[in-house]
């Protein structure tokens, strides 16, 4: 089965575990509607990258990771839209899910998002306990104070912003998830795994920056110039857009050479090397300050 559709196929079902029952109608169907369409599914495939160079020797549970991984994802996503975050608009081409339907039900979609994710993980805990309670461990850890996502939003509360540590968090936490999270999956010592999740991260959000800065919201799928319009940090305006491109290259080029020895480094590298060819901003004017 093609990396897409495996993806694809384990997020399906873990949405059919949310929505099993007597369940509220419009929740149920929020929490589709906030996981598709997917974009490029970027976390769940570098996961699933790292557990098939290590060996992929419980699927099932490589599987579940990518999927709990991707639905922590997507309810961030309904969170920052939210008009006490980005007041957006549009995500990925469509209303985002307080537009669609309101603010209530949106919060609800997020929370429902994430103790999903858990329950996905905990259900596939009978092929390996213990690597189980690791995924759910790291996850957790990615996902909450003081090293996750949620730090990675207080950070924008803040009056002085490290711009580094904010990255870290608040885009990085989840490639580090991913790069851990599927060594964990495979058997391996997630500890080797994190510097390449981290500069995947970094890379991850200086293009976002770039982009935001660069393309209009027809482009991106979603409100650009939203960091001008928060006064939130971005590399665009602590390096220029040529200083942020070059920063850009120097992080992926470190992210390649950073990857574990194992038995499939080379077909990795490979997937780093295509995800920096996409990441990297073809600038309609790169010559913006």
């Amino acid at each position: 089965m093609p990396l897409s559709a495996r993806i694809e196929s384990a997020i399906s079902q873990a949405i059919g575990m949310g929505q099993g029952g007597v369940a509220p109608p419009k929740l149920s169907k929020a929490l589709n509607y906030a996981v598709t369409p997917g974009g490029a599914r970027i976390r769940p495939t570098i996961l699933m990258s790292v557990a098939l160079a290590c060996g992929d020797d419980r699927p099932e549970l490589t599987n579940a990771a990518a999927s709990a991984l991707e639905l922590i994802h997507c309810a961030s996503l309904v969170h920052d839209d939210m008009p006490c975050f980005d007041d957006a608009d549009i995500r990925r081409g469509k209303p985002t899910v307080h537009r669609e339907w309101d603010e209530p039900i949106a919060l609800l979609t997020g929370d429902s998002l994430i103790v999903l994710a858990f329950e996905v993980l905990a259900k596939a805990a009978g092929s390996d306990p213990m690597r189980a309670v690791q995924l759910i461990r790291t996850l957790a850890h990615r996902t909450g104070m003081p090293n996750g996502i949620c730090a990675g939003q207080g950070w924008e509360s803040e009056a002085e912003v490290d711009l580094r540590a904010y990255h870290r968090a608040k885009t990085g936490a989840l490639f580090i998830a991913a790069t851990q999270m599927g060594a964990i999956a495979a058997g391996q010592d997630p500890d080797q795994w994190e510097e390449l999740g981290a500069r995947i991260g970094e890379a991850f959000q200086v293009a976002d920056d770039l982009r935001d800065a660069l393309y209009d919201a027809e482009t991106l799928g979603k409100p650009a110039g939203q960091d001008d319009l928060h006064d939130r940090p971005n590399a665009v305006s602590a390096y220029g857009v040529q200083g942020a491109v070059r920063h850009l290259k120097d992080i992926l080029g470190g992210a390649i050479a950073s990857i574990p020895s194992c038995p499939g480094e080379a077909a990795l590298a490979q997937m780093v090397r295509a995800q920096s060819e996409r990441l990297t901003p073809v600038a309609p004017a790169v010559n913006r300050a």
